[in-house]
């Protein structure tokens, strides 16, 4: 009876396997079909830093290579190697004007291609000049001013008029030239008191070419000193001042503060 069961049981699932098959279509089940490859990225070649690159710094071919960008993404001012193969050997020896980051993109406004050039006048912008003035530690903020920092240009002078309207020695200050950018500044290395320190003796400043033939001239007239900028008050790297044309030579006319001496004898 039991063997009955068995059998009778069989049969009914081999019948309700067939009938399966049968309402299937006799096929058998295709597996699924894989997820469509997302559309390949178009890329570029484009010439990068490979390390943070400073002011003033002579590149190298350890400095810059090729690196693959997103074609979307590269801008028109990028180098890329499919327009200019050759950009690496171009490049060697150049002068990096503005600070570039490690991964950052080379561009021509960053850098100054100087080959047979001097190495100051291939980082001064178009139309700007580089003028050197003495430094001391009275009229140079104690020795503090440092290239990239920013400053103004103070001149004292007798005032002549005065003087001979009291009889009198009587001194005046101005500011003939503000927000100036140092570029450069020679140090040597005194000692004072069995210490050796580092002093600025000339500062080289960029100026605009009037502001260059104001400075010459204030310098004719008295002792010049820089007062330096804080730095939240540099912003801006438009030196300002001495650049009112008056014919022939440039005026000195700003504001003035008077400081009186002892009276001279004249």
């Amino acid at each position: 009876m039991k063997s009955a069961r068995i059998i009778v049981l069989g049969v009914a699932l081999a019948a309700g396997g067939m009938a399966a098959y049968m309402a299937s279509g006799g096929r058998t089940p295709e597996p699924p079909k894989p997820a469509p490859a997302p559309p390949q990225l178009a890329t570029v070649e484009i010439l990068v830093a490979k390390s943070d690159l400073a002011v003033a710094q002579v590149i190298t071919n350890k400095d810059i290579g090729w690196q693959t960008w997103p074609a979307d993404a590269a801008n028109p001012h990028f180098i890329k190697q499919s327009e200019h193969p050759d950009a690496i050997n171009q490049f060697l020896g150049a002068i990096v004007r503005t600070p570039i980051g490690a991964g950052e993109p080379i561009r021509d406004s960053k850098v100054v291609v100087a080959k047979g050039s001097g190495f100051l006048a291939a980082t001064l912008p178009h139309g700007m000049r580089a003028v050197s003035l003495d430094l001391s530690p009275n009229i140079g903020a104690g020795g503090f001013i440092l290239p990239n920092d920013h400053v103004d240009i103070v001149l004292t002078r007798h005032d002549k008029a005065a003087e001979r309207a009291t009889g009198s020695e009587k001194m005046v200050s101005e500011t003939i030239l503000r927000n100036v950018l140092v570029l450069a500044v020679d140090q040597a290395v005194s000692e004072k008191d069995g210490e050796k320190t580092v002093i600025g003796k000339t500062a080289t400043v960029e100026l605009t070419q009037r502001q260059a033939e104001t400075l010459q001239l204030a310098h004719q007239l008295g002792s010049l000193s820089l007062t330096l900028r804080a730095l939240v008050d540099s912003q801006s790297a438009v030196p300002e001042g001495g650049d009112d044309d008056t014919g022939e030579g440039r005026s000195i006319n700003t504001v003035r503060y008077g400081v009186d001496t002892q009276s001279v004898p004249r």
